[in-house]
């Protein structure tokens, strides 16, 4: 069976908004290596399932979904929150 790696989405840099941050991603790891193909020079391999990535409102439901299918997984800790809290203030000192 594949490996499942389980993770929460972080914020994107480009946006101020959280949208989508509160959902749960299942994805597959690659179990083999990349091929350069030889008449278009694009990498790829025969692994399917490491192009899917599926999406699930809460944790337990993702891990749910991996037990309930034999798959093993780990779960990577979502990135803690960094508030740099600024005052305006502080761009004339």
């Amino acid at each position: 069976m594949a490996v499942a790696r389980i993770y929460q989405r972080p914020k994107n840099a480009m946006q101020s908004g959280r949208a989508r941050t509160d959902r749960w991603v299942v994805e597959f790891e690659q179990t083999e290596r990349q091929e350069p193909d030889p008449l278009t020079g694009w990498a790829g391999h025969g692994n399917t399932a490491a192009q899917v990535r599926m999406l699930f409102p809460t944790l337990e439901a993702a891990q749910a979904y991996c037990d309930r299918e034999g798959h093993s997984y780990h779960v990577v800790p979502a990135p803690e929150r960094k508030l740099k809290l600024q005052a305006y203030a502080d761009n004339f000192r």
